[in-house]
């Protein structure tokens, strides 16, 4: 058919699917290869189970581990296992994409080949090798469940079990840690925050709390009382007093700056002593007042126009010799027809 110059050209027809969507060919013969030996295929086989190291799959395999550390290193650079390391040892697992033509093929080979009698025979080993590392986790617990307490103090802290309430903090939060003292709990607040407020009337406190906290760059330091503290109001996102309330005169005069200083929906979090009888912490370290009534504070946080107020009890720590204490938190109240973002 004859076309003149204004005639346009139909369109041609694609050749083929999109490249995009075209499989890496080479790549693709690359892991066919690779599994196109016996071992090779028992391994992925066993991998297919869970995680193993080079031991463990070499007593699943009934191998030795350098017959299997050449096979894994064949499959590795064909992209069909992936290693991490665990402390000293080399931990493997299968690698597979969420979907594609490798994908595909990984099924369609385990089909067949798991159905073999080596293959069950190895599923066997590989079975009783990974209830085995359960029961030698499992062993411990149950001969050493009685000093978890200890042991995890002694490896992690006496802090690690409630470090992760750290998490809770949302890193965009600007933060008060108001009477830091020497910066302990400043120090725990300011991976997790934007920024720590730490205020304290005490400059030789301000000053430990400085060089304790060299290596963060996100604190700020003001010398200041706590019934006015020189920032703006609604500046917190989260403000915390922790066992400094009772050395203030007029408590109530403190929670009512730190709701100030709350943004709308800002929570005010405080931790201090339950009602006790040691008078000697008056004239021994400046104690002005011997706990708090539950009634007593959840009123001065009403008071001060928070919400929500609530006061939790909390669990003596084992060995700690000074008075029970508790945690208090309420909110600051955000606006009728506006929400906190």
């Amino acid at each position: 058919m004859r076309m003149d110059a204004n005639t346009e050209a139909p369109p041609r027809s694609p050749a083929g699917p999109a490249s995009a969507d075209l499989p890496d060919l080479p790549a693709l013969v690359d892991r066919l290869g690779a599994l196109g030996d016996e071992t090779r295929m028992r391994i992925l086989l066993v991998l297919d189970r869970g995680e193993l190291n080079v031991s463990e799959l070499a007593d699943a395999l009934q191998l030795t581990p350098s017959s299997v550390s050449r096979h894994l290193r064949t499959l590795q650079a064909a992209g069909w296992v992936q290693v991490r390391s665990e402390g000293t040892a080399r931990v493997y697992r299968l690698a597979l994409p969420k979907r594609g033509a490798a994908r595909e093929l990984w099924h369609s080979v385990r089909a067949s080949a798991a159905r073999s009698e080596v293959a069950r025979t190895d599923a066997e080993r590989a079975a009783r090798v990974l209830a085995e590392r359960r029961e030698r986790s499992r062993a411990f617990f149950r001969t050493e469940g009685g000093r978890w307490d200890q042991l995890r103090s002694e490896l992690f802290g006496a802090r690690s079990t409630l470090l992760p309430l750290v998490g809770l903090l949302d890193r965009s939060w600007v933060v008060g840690d108001l009477g830091c003292g020497t910066g302990a709990f400043s120090e725990v607040l300011a991976p997790a925050v934007e920024r720590v407020e730490a205020v304290d009337r005490e400059p030789q406190m301000l000053a430990a709390a400085r060089e304790r906290l060299a290596g963060h760059g996100n604190v700020a330091y003001h010398a200041a009382d706590l019934e006015t503290v020189p920032l703006e109001s609604g500046s917190l996102d989260a403000a915390f007093l922790v066992l400094v309330l009772h050395l203030v005169p007029e408590p109530a005069a403190v929670l009512a700056e730190a709701a100030r200083l709350l943004a709308p929906g800002g929570r005010l979090v405080v931790c201090d002593m339950r009602p006790h009888d040691r008078e000697q912490y008056r004239t021994e370290m400046g104690h002005l007042w011997t706990g708090f009534e539950p009634g007593q504070l959840l009123g001065w946080m009403e008071e001060a126009g928070l919400a929500f107020p609530a006061l939790t009890p909390l669990a003596p720590e084992p060995g700690a010799r000074g008075p029970l204490l508790f945690v208090a938190s309420a909110r600051r109240r955000v606006p009728a027809g506006r929400a906190r973002s």
